[in-house]
């Protein structure tokens, strides 16, 4: 098989991140030869991630684009210019047979550097409503993976796959009594409590006042509160249940390296509805109470959970209107019903796409050949 050169790159959130990361590994184990190049920003997620990976790491600085007319816009532009020159340097000198890139403003300079040297790229778009990136260069990509069905029609681009989000492999393979003794649990219910790497605030806020009262009807509770929220959740719970840390049913971390072995303990899940996250807790089959986050993007995270609600396999309820006591009625309407619970479960996991990442690399191989 020959060797092979690729660029691959998305960043600033996990649900960027860990889809590029998914492809890049799977593109290695079936051509070792690869040789892959990560482009990202220096200062973000995605490089802290990738350091202790088999692929060489490009640095671009990249941040968000401003959406009112003003100074900081101005600043931007200057920046993306300088950011695709930098690309296109990187293209020039590596000669990639091909880019992937998982849209978000991290990945717009090197895709933008691919389209002015005809380098042929794939993109994949993780959300019900296309981001800015994959809707303007949508149309000069080789082809396009999604993760749902909707999205197809939004995008001018008639090499369009449906092909769920690219999961780590582990979230497959590992069933639950292994997951739950690797992490330190018992064989019983479980409820994972997390707002995403970098925390909730109203889930966080709700979660602490009711996790004595969790604990007490005998369920195990795994909270991750993200690294910015830990300090502040760890002070409330010491002022309303100070005897937590000796409590065998909860852990409280600001964050799993390994949120295959979390995701695969758990039975029930409080979440944001980011796509990655949703197709995580579909593969492992976790019936999922949503709570969007109110201020994504074109507004991603409601219309992926509206999604999941519209076809049985979640309950979502609105941040604004979350509190403690809302929060214990939904974890308990499942608790106490077990046919609910039995459904939801079954319905995420109808959702599950396992094989995204084999299904993604095809669509790599084959523009190389054109």
């Amino acid at each position: 098989m020959n060797k092979k050169v690729y660029f691959i790159t998305g960043g600033g959130t996990g649900g960027h991140i860990y889809p590029a990361v998914a492809v890049a590994d799977g593109l290695l184990d079936k051509n070792p030869e690869s040789v892959i190049y990560y482009v990202g920003n220096p200062n973000n997620l995605e490089a802290s991630i990738v350091k202790d990976k088999k692929y060489k790491f490009l640095g671009v600085n990249s941040s968000g684009m401003p959406r009112k007319a003003c100074l900081t816009l101005i600043i931007w532009c200057v920046q993306m210019f300088f950011g695709w020159l930098k690309c296109y340097f990187y293209l020039l000198k590596y000669k990639p047979d091909a880019v992937f890139g998982t849209g978000g403003y991290v990945s717009a300079p090197v895709l933008l550097a691919a389209v002015t040297m005809r380098v042929p790229f794939v993109m994949h778009d993780c959300d019900a409503n296309p981001g800015l990136v994959t809707r303007i260069l949508s149309p000069f990509a080789k082809s396009i993976s999604v993760a749902f069905d909707v999205e197809c029609k939004k995008l001018k681009n008639k090499n369009c796959f449906v092909n769920g989000n690219p999961i780590r492999k582990e979230f497959s393979s590992l069933d639950k009594s292994t997951a739950r003794r690797q992490i330190g649990l018992s064989d019983k219910m479980t409820i994972c409590i997390m707002g995403g790497s970098q925390g909730a605030r109203n889930i966080n806020n709700s979660a602490v006042k009711i996790l004595k009262d969790l604990s007490l009807k005998d369920y195990q509770i795994i909270f991750q509160t993200g690294k910015r929220n830990y300090n502040d959740v760890i002070y409330d719970l010491e002022k309303c249940y100070s005897e937590f840390r000796n409590d065998k049913n909860i852990i409280v971390r600001p964050y799993f390296d390994n949120m295959a072995e979390v995701l695969s303990s758990s039975d029930i899940a409080v979440s944001r509805a980011g796509s990655l996250s949703i197709s995580e807790l579909c593969a492992c089959g976790i019936a999922a109470i949503f709570v969007p986050y109110p201020y994504a993007a074109a507004d991603h995270q409601r219309k992926n959970a509206k999604y999941m609600a519209d076809n049985g396999a979640g309950l979502y309820i609105e941040d604004e209107d979350l509190s403690a006591q809302n929060l214990a009625e939904l974890i308990y309407s499942l608790t106490a019903d077990n046919q609910k619970l039995c459904s939801i479960q079954a319905n995420a996991k109808k959702l599950a796409v396992y094989d995204g990442v084999d299904r993604i690399i095809e669509q790599i191989e084959n523009a190389c050949k054109h």
